[in-house]
């Protein structure tokens, strides 16, 4: 076992003098003035707290105590953070002040060398546990805050993906606590991730399965499992919960010790151990071991599964599946800084394989790689380079087991702690071609006059988030692109057209290249658009005019007006259509064209006239002296248009309109229709809006035609070759005697 620690001042200065400060205030990463005060931290101080289970200290029991129950009911687990005894949670003393060895934020972002200031901006990482913790946002806010993190992105949910009802509180559950441990520990890592928090209505595995269910159907990436429970038959039958391939699960190995739990052992996760960290006088900083003790009964979990099969990325001699994977902090001895106001008084030490499983799954985020299909726990094992990418933790054990690399730390996998802790996130990412990418967004071609300056920022990303440097191929003379910025500046010097190739490389080693075109002209790129000539309209006529415009260094354009008559646009290719709608006046339109690079415009006058009478008389059908007519003299829509013999009552004027319409008491001579046969009626038109083309004629050539654009070469067609009361309907011009009117 592990017997209770006491840290005196001036241990730790002497450490601090070694290997550099642990915690510094408002995310800084800590200097020696930082733990000078120790000595005098003055008020508010941290105080040494009591374990609730011993009498005095001493006693040879732990310094920390489980926040859930340690023996779940069946089919329930419990939460697996732990806390801190010989420290007095306070809601005044500040991790700057504390004399205690535990972390926040830059210290494991150095620790495992992570890029959490540039990564996981748009990733979502969903953390499931049981219960609701109504004080988790504000805590939340009061933690990032405090290490100057920005303004988390938090949803709650219910195991539904309900905001409403939440589960009942926590109470006396210790559940706040653990949720308090993952939301900081997601934040300490990728700050600017989004957080998904799904609350489960109790800790049963059916409950916290339907939970990780919901995270993945909202969309999140990444879902961290801090709970586990003692193996049982049937368990692989709950795998359907956690198998979610293109999401990367990771689950608490336990605190236990040297045995396996589920959902760790589940093929489908990633089983996360636990080590102890600690600053080091080394290249890395840092030195871990297996967070345990030779003795058992504390510390990370571990082992060969009972029930679960061995992945197929797993090759160690344990038969089926073997937890761990990978590891990352959990003894609680050094542990994490957390801020929880419902189970305890403000600021506290956490450790525990709740810490890790964030912490993970929170990497994974911040790669944000992981491909459609895949099982993200294969990565670690197909990491060609985790020499590097994953640091070995290589002693330390947390039991007695046989054989022995499945309870101590060894080089290469072992059981407490996996492949090992994370070292940046290459091992986190899809493997080979399809890990930390560099994409370079194409500007286009590139259009400059001689002797012209230029300013063209080239965007560039890196999958894992890492700094970015530029170079350039083929760049016209006079320019340059800034290595750090990827801002191409200069003046162009020489006219030619050049093919531009540039280049983009992270400090992992990959680069994305794009290339496009650069043209330098010998005079100013000129729009020249042709004027249409003033243009006039009726109310309600439909129109259409095509702009012309040329670019003298031919590069595609786009059209846009202003003062054209309402009712009336212009199309990015330049045609103008519409209606002309009221009041009848003139507007002065103005129509500028761009080629990107230059531009040019053209005014004129749109006059838009009241539709006015150009006849109004008789139509009547030449030879056969009958005329058109409606029925009754009537007034309303829907009328029947016959021929009758010529005889000049009132039922036989009509008007033609300047605005294209054919009028008799008001109504418009409409065809409803366009095929051969369709029956001319009169109809409602409303002057000044938008006619339809149903009512559109002209009396040309001896005919009565039908200007509809969808029936071209439709006329008025007597059906009935003369006679009183025989319907008119549209046809086709076959020029019989029947089509041919006068006016």
């Amino acid at each position: 076992m592990k017997f209770r620690k006491i840290v005196t001042p001036a241990a730790l200065l002497l450490a601090v003098s070694l290997f550099g400060a642990v915690q510094g205030p408002s995310g800084s990463a800590g200097t020696l003035a930082d733990t000078v005060a120790i000595t005098d931290p003055g008020p508010p101080a941290w105080t040494e707290g009591v374990p609730a289970s011993l009498s005095s200290a001493g006693s040879g029991m732990p310094d920390y105590r489980a926040a859930c129950t340690t023996h779940p009911a069946p089919g329930q687990a419990t939460c697996l953070s732990l806390i801190r005894t010989d420290v007095r949670p306070s809601i005044t003393a500040q991790p700057s002040a504390s004399p205690y060895a535990a972390y926040g934020p830059p210290n494991f972002q150095a620790a495992y060398n992570l890029p959490s200031s540039s990564a996981g901006s748009g990733q979502t990482v969903a953390i499931v546990d049981a219960y609701n913790d109504p004080d988790a946002a504000s805590n939340l806010a009061y933690y990032r805050s405090y290490y100057g993190l920005p303004a988390a992105n938090l949803q709650v949910v219910n195991e539904y993906g309900q905001t409403s009802p939440l589960p009942a509180g926590a109470g006396s559950t210790g559940w706040a606590s653990e949720e308090s441990l993952d939301l900081d520990m997601v934040s300490a890592i990728c700050p600017e991730c989004n957080i998904l928090l799904v609350e489960a209505d109790s800790p049963d595995f059916s409950d916290l399965g339907t939970g990780v269910d919901t995270a993945v159907s909202m969309g999140a990436g990444y879902v961290s499992n801090s709970y586990g429970g003692p193996e049982y038959l049937g368990e692989t039958s709950d795998d359907a919960y956690y198998d979610h391939p293109g999401v990367a699960v990771t689950v608490s190995a336990g605190d236990g010790g040297y045995g396996v739990e589920y959902p760790a052992a589940s093929q489908y996760v990633t089983a996360v151990g636990g080590t102890s960290l600690s600053p080091a006088p080394n290249a890395r900083g840092w030195t871990e071991t297996v967070w345990g003790s030779p003795g058992g009964g504390e510390g990370t979990g571990s082992g060969c599964s009972a029930y679960e099969s061995k992945p197929a990325w797993q090759s160690d001699p344990c038969a089926n599946r073997t937890v761990v994977d990978v590891a990352a902090d959990a003894d609680p001895d050094t542990g994490a800084y957390v801020y929880d106001t419902y189970d305890q008084a403000g600021w506290a030490i956490f450790g525990g394989t709740s810490e890790a499983s964030p912490i993970i799954a929170s990497v994974y985020a911040l790669a944000a790689d992981v491909a459609p299909g895949d099982l993200p726990s294969s990565y670690p094992y197909a990491d060609a380079n985790r020499a590097t990418d994953l640091n070995d933790v290589t002693s330390g054990s947390n039991g007695s087991c046989s054989p022995a690399y499945l309870c101590n730390g060894e080089p290469g996998y072992n059981g407490p702690t996996g492949l090992g802790t994370p070292n940046g996130v290459g091992a986190f990412r899809v493997p080979g071609g399809g890990g930390d990418h560099v994409t370079v967004t194409d500007p286009g071609n590139q259009v400059t006059p001689l002797s012209s300056p230029v300013s063209l920022q080239i965007p560039a990303t890196s999958s894992g988030g890492y700094p970015l440097s530029y170079s350039a191929s083929g760049l016209p003379p006079g320019l340059s692109v800034d290595n750090s910025s990827g801002l191409i500046s200069g003046t162009v010097s020489t006219a030619g057209t050049y093919p531009v190739t540039v280049t983009a490389t992270d400090t992992q080693g990959a680069y994305g290249e794009d290339t496009f075109g650069w043209t330098v002209t010998q005079q100013p790129d000129a729009v020249s658009v042709t004027n249409p000539g003033n243009q006039s309209t009726y109310l309600g006529v439909l129109v259409s005019l095509q702009i012309h415009a040329t670019s003298s260094e031919g590069l595609p354009r786009t059209y846009s007006a202003t003062g054209l008559p309402p009712g009336l646009s212009i199309s990015s290719s330049g045609l103008i259509t519409g209606a002309a709608g009221g009041p009848a006046g003139s507007h002065t339109a103005s129509v500028t064209v761009s080629d990107g690079t230059a531009s040019g415009s053209t005014t004129f006058t749109w006059t838009v006239k009241a539709a006015a009478v150009v006849y109004s008389g008789t139509i009547r059908l030449t030879k056969m002296g009958y005329c058109l007519d409606d029925r009754n003299n009537s007034r309303s829509n829907g009328a029947v248009v016959q021929v009758w013999r010529c005889w000049g009552g009132p039922s036989q004027v009509w008007q033609v309109m300047s605005d294209g319409t054919i009028r008799h008491n008001g109504l418009c001579l409409d065809a409803p229709g366009t095929g051969n046969g369709t029956k001319v009626v009169l109809a409602a038109c409303t002057p000044g809006a938008p006619l339809g083309a149903d009512q559109q004629w002209n009396t040309r050539n001896g005919r009565v035609n039908y200007t509809n654009p969808s029936a071209v070469g439709k006329v008025l067609n007597d059906s009935g070759y003369g006679g009183n009361d025989t319907q008119q309907v549209l046809w086709s011009n076959t020029g019989t005697i029947n089509e041919i009117w006068a006016t």
